[in-house]
Formats: C-alpha cells, sequence, structure tokens
C-alpha cells in the first residue's frame, strides 16, 4: 500500500514538472513571441524574458527581430544599351510586424529572396550601363523601392540594399579600357596644348618689355650663356654685342670739324735736313 502511494505520488510529480515545463517559456531579447490559443492570436506578442503559457491549447511562434543579410544569387540580365551584364547584390532587412510575419506569410525570408532577384533583374532591364557602374547610389535606391512595396504588406521592413559587383564580358572590358585610354589620350593633349597657349602669351609680353628696354635682352642672352656654361662639353660662339659698340660710340669724343689738317709737302725731300 505504501509502496503504491510513493508511485503515485511520484508519478504526480512528474506530471507537474512536465506541466510546468511545457507552460514556462523563455524569450530572448532580440526576439517577439506569438501565443496562438487553440489557432487564434492573443494580443499583444510577449516581449523578452519568462513567459507563462496554458501547457493545453497554447502554442507559442518566436520570431526573430534582428536584421537579416541575404545575399541575391547573381543574375543574368540585358540592359538598356544591350549590353548583356551580371549582378549580384545584399539586402538588409527585418521584421517590423511580428503579427504580420507569423500571419501573413508562411516563409518572409525566402519571399524576400524571390522578389529580390526579380527586382533585380528588372533594374539591369531599366539601366544602362554606365549607370550600373557609376551611379550605383541611384541604382541602390530604386531597387530598395521595389522591394519596400511588397515587404510592407509582409510587416518587413527594407533597411539597405547594395550592389556588389557588375560582371562584364571580357570583349566589352577591352572596349572600356580603349575608351579610358582615349579619354586621358585627350585629357593629355588638352593640357599640352593649354599649357603652350600660355607659354606664348608669356613670350609675348617678355619680347614687349625686351623691346622696350634693350639691356633686358643683353641681361637675358648672359643668363642664356651662364646656363649653357654649366655644360662642359659645350663650345660657345658668342656674338659681339652691338650694344657694347654703341655705348663706345657715344663714349668716345670726336675729333672737331674745325681742326687744322696736317699740311703735306709737295717734295718730300724739303723735309730732310
Amino acid at each position: 500500500m505504501v509502496a503504491a502511494l510513493v508511485v503515485i505520488l511520484v508519478l504526480l510529480v512528474v506530471a507537474g514538472l512536465t506541466v510546468v515545463g511545457r507552460s514556462l517559456r523563455v524569450v530572448q531579447q532580440y526576439e517577439q513571441a506569438i501565443v496562438f490559443r487553440f489557432g487564434k492570436i492573443l494580443y499583444p506578442p510577449r516581449g523578452a524574458g519568462l513567459t507563462i503559457i496554458r501547457p493545453i491549447g497554447d502554442r507559442m511562434q518566436k520570431v526573430n527581430m534582428q536584421i537579416i543579410t541575404m545575399p541575391v544569387p547573381a543574375q543574368d540580365g540585358i540592359t538598356r544599351d544591350n549590353v548583356t551584364v551580371r549582378v549580384d547584390a545584399v539586402i538588409y532587412f527585418k521584421v517590423a510586424d511580428p503579427l504580420r510575419v507569423a500571419v501573413d506569410i508562411q516563409d518572409y525570408v525566402s519571399a524576400i529572396g524571390q522578389v529580390a532577384q526579380t527586382s533585380l533583374r528588372s533594374i539591369i532591364g531599366k539601366s544602362d550601363l554606365d549607370d550600373l557602374l557609376s551611379n550605383r547610389e541611384g541604382l541602390n535606391q530604386g531597387l530598395e523601392l521595389m522591394l519596400d512595396n511588397p515587404a510592407m504588406g509582409w510587416g518587413i521592413h527594407i533597411d539597405r540594399v547594395e550592389i556588389k559587383d557588375v560582371v562584364l564580358p571580357d570583349g566589352m572590358k577591352r572596349s572600356i579600357a580603349r575608351q579610358a585610354e582615349a579619354e586621358r589620350e585627350r585629357r593629355a593633349r588638352v593640357i599640352t596644348a593649354d599649357g603652350e597657349l600660355q607659354a606664348s602669351q608669356k613670350l609675348a609680353q617678355a619680347a614687349e618689355i625686351m623691346g622696350e628696354q634693350p639691356g633686358a635682352l643683353q641681361l637675358r642672352l648672359l643668363q642664356t650663356v651662364v646656363e649653357v656654361a654649366a655644360e662642359k662639353n659645350s663650345t660657345l660662339i658668342l656674338p659681339f654685342p652691338v650694344e657694347l659698340l654703341r655705348f663706345l660710340e657715344k663714349s668716345t669724343p670726336q675729333s672737331s670739324p674745325q681742326a687744322e689738317k696736317p699740311k703735306i709737302p709737295d717734295d718730300p725731300r724739303s723735309l730732310l735736313p
């Protein structure tokens, strides 16, 4: 009799522990818990911590509220200017309404992935190659808007969308390289022509100054001589400066026209003693 009572007591304890174990649930800080009682949602959702549900008739579903990072597989497409490209992207999203996620959609992660692939192919077809290569920010915003419209109805918020890489055919890569090389050559020619124009303007101004001041031309000549003389294997042939001749001509006194000319005798023998 005592043994039977012990067995019954043990069974009651085990049953009680089982009921308590099924009634107690732990919800993490990054989760929200939806409780279904006989298939009907109990409002509001349960927050983080220890929560109690009925062991019979209640079912709890946890929803992760963290930001989810989803890579979008590379999609092949043809741009608006008829270039075949392969583009891949990455999506950052999170659950905004756990009730809608639990009721309105079965697998929201898979649904977002499928919508992202179709939206990415649509973006490729609406864009030019230059936009895919240089206007990434605008394409990211457009792709985010295309994803956000259906996601809001499912209780999901699209946090960010980024296009990761654009893969081009080898022929197109060579064409872009040639185009870039031609552009750099054009810029180099423009810069060289601009430099020659500025140099010619400065030379014209220098010529005007030297024309007004002849001494400046001689100073420039002496400066050029000094620069050339720095090379030891150079032989210099310098013209005699004309300005120096003019200076000496002005400095030498002139003989007066009234000065008497020496008389030469008719018979040179008369000068002998």
